[in-house]
Formats: structure tokens, sequence, C-alpha cells
């Protein structure tokens, strides 16, 4: 498979760094996910204004609005949500698969250990915007384009870089590392569908202590949830 990383930010380096895929960033060539007119001279060969053959078989987006508890819904929806469906139709007319990271906090008003096939009623529940178009997303590309790849995720740098850590969220997050490691193996077994990608449950202060010993606990912010774990089962199974 010919594959190519949208973004070149945390997780997107990564995953460049692991496998040596092409990537295509907004610094680096000026890549604009709200622009969909343009996707053309990044994913086709374009010769006297026909396209005469398509670079790639897949497209892992990375490209994501991070500010998890922004109230700007207008910015988050354009990126983490419209911007991604523009991105899937255009490559499923090309016959191009999408891998879409999502988040593990869309399991922020869920029971614990929530599987993939948890429902998510929205209504008369208060989400931030972040959560809420990830949501959406994944609805939206589970329903309509099956062939999608979605992981929902999180992941910290490594080495842990601040001096204290949360001590009262727990999830299955990792470090930056490890979760790229993981879904690179989902992608090269061609998986589909959403999978929950992570490892042991644990608190952000637990995972720091792994590559800083003297990080200090600090309770999470009211704000925060307190409890993102999932069910890997799905993804543990197909991974044997």
């Amino acid at each position: 498979m010919k594959i190519v990383v949208l973004g070149d930010g945390l997780l997107g380096s990564e995953i460049i760094k692991q496998t040596g895929w092409d990537y295509i960033s907004r610094k680096k060539d000026g890549f604009d996910i709200t622009e969909p007119e343009k996707y053309k001279y990044f994913f086709q060969e374009i010769l006297e204004g026909v396209i005469v053959v398509t670079k790639y078989d897949v497209v892992v987006n990375c490209i994501a609005n991070t500010d998890t508890y922004s109230e700007d819904s207008k910015t988050i929806s354009n990126v983490n949500y419209q911007g991604p469906i523009e991105l899937v139709k255009y490559l499923d007319s090309n016959n191009i698969k999408l891998v879409q990271i999502s988040s593990d906090y869309v399991y922020s008003q869920s029971s614990p250990c929530a599987s993939e096939r948890f429902l998510f009623l929205l209504r008369g529940l208060t989400f931030h915007p972040y959560i809420k178009y990830k949501i959406l997303l994944d609805e939206f590309l589970s329903r309509y384009f099956p062939n999608t790849l979605i992981c929902r995720c999180s992941f910290k740098p490594n080495p842990f870089p601040y001096d204290q850590a949360w001590d009262d969220l727990i999830g299955n997050f990792d470090y930056v590392d490890v979760i790229a490691g993981l879904i690179i193996k989902l992608i090269n077994k061609d998986a589909e569908g959403i999978y929950n990608v992570g490892t042991e449950v644990k608190s952000i202060y637990d995972l720091a202590k792994r590559t800083k010993p003297e990080v200090q606990p600090i309770p999470s912010p009211s704000y925060a949830p307190k409890d993102v774990t999932m069910n890997l089962t799905k993804m543990e199974n197909f991974l044997k």
C-alpha cells in the first residue's frame, strides 16, 4: 500500500518516524483540510490539467484542532468535522481509504470500559465542541463510509514533559510511540471500522512516573473527565 500521513504534529511525526511514510502538512506543503477544492493537487498526479494517477491507497488524517476545552465551536467544527467529511468524500470517490484519528474523550460521559458499540445520546448532555464533533464525525464515518479505520485513542509525549500530572483521570492512554505503533499495526493489517486503541488502564500520573520519577501528583480540574477507559478486546483480538 502507498500511504500518506496528513499532519506532522505529535502523533503524525511519530508515525512518520516509525514507518518512513510520505507526509503532507500545512507547514511543509501548505495543505489545508478545509480547502477541498485543492485536494487533487496533493493526492493525484495532474498532467496538462488531466488527472493521470492517484498517488496513494491510504490517507492517515492526523490533522485536528486539539484545544480540548475550547468553546470556539466554529473553528473546531471546520477542522475536526466539516474538513474530514469533505476529505472522506473526495478520497472515497477516488478509491482511497481514510484512517481517521479520533479520541478517547468521546467516552467522557459513558460507562467505564466502554466498547466501540457504545451508543452516544447527545440529547440532554453537555459536551465541549471538541468532544461533540469527534462523536458526530465518528458516527458519520462509520455509517456512510464503513471501510474507514477510526482509531479512538489518547497519547502523551515521551518522556513526560511536565512537573505535575493528574492522578484522578484514568484511561488507556500511553506514550505516543506506543499508540503510534498500535495504529500502524492496524493500518498494515487493513483494519476497518472503529477501534479503541490503547494499553492497560492507568492514571496520567502513573504513566508520567515511568519516564519522570520526580513528577508530582495533582487532581485534575473539575471540567476534565475522570474516566475515559475503553474496552480493548476488539483491537487485541484483531492484532493477535
